[in-house]
């Protein structure tokens, strides 16, 4: 089984940056990958990102394109999404996902919310112009 919990969210204003982190514990992910969505009042729940996480291959939506960036560090069992020129649009609560052992995770099924087996609970972030 694996665990999964989200940090890093806050309250900051249009333009600045904040950086979530996800900290996995349980199991290592293997031939899988995670993911990071989003859900803003009113709105369905989104894909924002994923990554491989054997190859490190990394896929975005494209709103967040060339302003988020999704890393791991396979050491410490973390998953990190960097936020840069954060705007209004991007407040929602994130929340961070695994899909363990998948032997196909690739743009397609990163960005399928059915692929994901563990779920955080969820890091609010809200921006304010």
């Amino acid at each position: 089984q694996v665990q999964l919990v989200e940090s890093g969210g806050g309250l900051v204003q249009a333009g600045d940056s904040l950086r979530l982190s996800c900290v996995v514990s349980g199991r290592s992910l293997g031939t899988g990958g995670m993911g990071w969505f989003r859900q803003a009042p009113g709105k369905e729940r989104e894909f924002v990102s994923a990554i491989n996480w054997s190859r490190g291959s990394t896929y975005y939506a494209d709103s967040v394109k060339g302003r988020f960036t999704i890393s791991r560090d396979n050491a410490k069992n973390t998953m990190y999404l960097q936020m840069n020129s954060l705007k209004p649009d991007d407040t929602a609560v994130y929340y961070c996902a695994a899909d363990e052992n998948s032997f196909t995770f690739n743009s397609g099924r990163g960005a399928l919310q059915s692929a994901y087996e563990y779920w955080g609970q969820g890091t609010q972030v809200t921006v304010s112009s």
